[in-house]
């Protein structure tokens, strides 16, 4: 039997796709890394991917796994490999309210965990603009972040436990739902992040919360960046931790926004250069039930503190949302951050993190040193301000691959010199390994090495992907 005949009888027939079946598998969401898989295997359980990785162990074929492909850095690109799809295990296997959690395939659409929950009246809070086709082995092979992350932490953090598929085929049970769990070393986080590299994660554990009873949403106009700081840590005192999102975009994104979408709209009479996103979640009946004039308590706190503030002269501008559809309005403004930067050719897709104070010297250390390297460059920048992670996308002025090569490192050397790292929320993938190559501690490389090296000897769990020489 040739290796394609072992899949089908693992699978069935109609589960194994090749030739023309697999197009649209053959790139990321980007399209900048294009490759004919050998293969497009899509099982339906545990079982059946455990019989798909021995098969392919067997033959030392590579294995690449894909969920949503809503990579941005070449996380699934493919060549020579057999992908294997978790789109068919979609199942959310459990809910269990009072402890709040949820047991689920890997192949579970984000959106659809967060129905899930929402009937239960609990959030899975882990939420950005691809979450009606990103899934939960994706989000976690990558430690996704998103725009909760100051309240709630990102995908690591919401996880208490997996299921995975080790390179030999072998099924690790680490599917616990405790809180605490010193038995060994963590192996849950060691996969969490690995890009599929170390084994295919089939199923996880994770945590669900409260749902908020209601939300304080705003657009908040700021004079200059670092001050938008005073104003976070202001709400965060006095609500208890409830901020949620607190996203930065700037003049020129808005600008462009408004330029690419019909009905987009600008979101204060006069543009601004800072312009913050922020949202509160009220889940006490206190802060969220409104009065006898209909007003909800946390709506009204937050226009007193953006008030007091505009008198103090720290905020130039604020409009709160009144309404679902207000609302909804500021937030397809800020998740269309992909379509208003990848649309943009050449492009430069920098993911970066620095601590919350350096956000603003990070920019305008860029600003100066663009001008000296290439100043018809274009930068197209987003934050999610609130965990210092910075979207600073580029549009070089040229296709120069030396001029790219320097902005790159340039990048890097600006986020190093402020503390911060190169990677953030988006992974490693092809596109960040030579960022790897030159920034990483040596020693951890070489731990990374090592870990590889003992568990997939044969090199066939996503090969190429994360280290620098693999």
């Amino acid at each position: 039997m040739t290796l394609i005949d072992t899949l089908k009888a693992c699978v069935g027939a109609e589960n194994v796709l090749t030739g023309r079946d697999c197009a649209s598998y053959r790139s990321d969401w980007t399209g900048a890394y294009v490759a004919d898989p050998i293969a497009v295997v899509r099982p339906a359980s545990t079982s059946e991917v455990s019989a798909v990785v021995k098969a392919c162990a067997a033959e030392k074929t590579a294995i690449v796994p894909v969920s949503g492909n809503t990579s941005l850095n070449g996380g699934t690109f493919a060549k020579d490999a057999v992908m294997v799809s978790l789109e068919r295990m979609n199942r959310i296997r459990e809910i269990r309210p009072d402890a709040r959690i949820a047991v689920v395939d890997a192949g579970v659409i984000l959106s659809s965990l967060h129905d899930a929950a929402d009937a239960h009246d609990l959030v899975f809070p882990l939420t950005f603009g691809a979450r009606g086709s990103a899934m939960i082995g994706g989000m976690l092979s990558t430690n996704a972040g998103g725009s909760n992350v100051l309240r709630y932490g990102n995908t690591r953090s919401l996880c208490l436990g997996l299921e995975v598929v080790l390179p030999d085929g072998e099924m690790m049970d680490l599917m616990s739902a405790l809180h605490k769990d010193n038995s060994g070393y963590d192996l849950k986080d060691l996969m969490i992040g690995a890009e599929g590299t170390l084994g295919l994660i089939t199923g996880a554990v994770m945590k669900l919360s409260p749902k908020p009873l209601a939300y304080a949403t705003a657009m908040v106009a700021v004079p200059k960046l670092d001050q938008a700081l005073s104003l976070l840590n202001r709400l965060q005192t006095a609500t208890g931790g409830a901020v949620e999102a607190f996203e930065f975009m700037p003049r020129r994104y808005i600008e462009t926004h408004v330029e690419m979408f019909e009905k987009a709209r600008e979101p204060f009479e006069e543009m601004h250069d800072v312009n913050i996103l922020l949202e509160v979640g009220a889940t006490a009946p206190r802060d969220s039930t409104p009065g006898e004039d209909g007003a909800v308590p946390i709506v009204t706190y937050l226009e007193t503190v953006l008030g007091e503030m505009m008198e103090q002269g720290d905020v130039l501008d604020a409009v709160v949302a009144r309404s679902e559809a207000q609302r909804a309005e500021m937030w397809e403004r800020r998740e269309a951050a992909a379509e208003v930067c990848l649309t943009h050719k050449p492009l430069q897709n920098n993911d970066i993190a620095v601590p919350l104070d350096r956000v603003a010297p990070f920019i305008d250390e860029m600003e100066k040193r663009l001008e000296r390297i290439d100043p018809d460059a274009v930068p197209m920048i987003v934050s999610h301000l609130g965990d210092g992670n910075v979207h600073y996308a580029l549009i070089p002025s040229s296709d120069d691959p030396a001029l790219h090569d320097r902005l790159m490192e340039t990048v890097e050397d600006v986020t190093l010199e402020l503390g911060g790292s190169f990677s953030a929320e988006h992974g490693i993938g092809l596109s960040k390994k030579p960022s790897m190559a030159r920034r990483k501690d040596p020693v951890a490389l070489d731990v990374m090495r090592s870990i590889k090296a003992a568990l997939d000897p044969e090199g066939i769990m996503n090969p190429g992907k994360v280290l620098p020489g693999n």
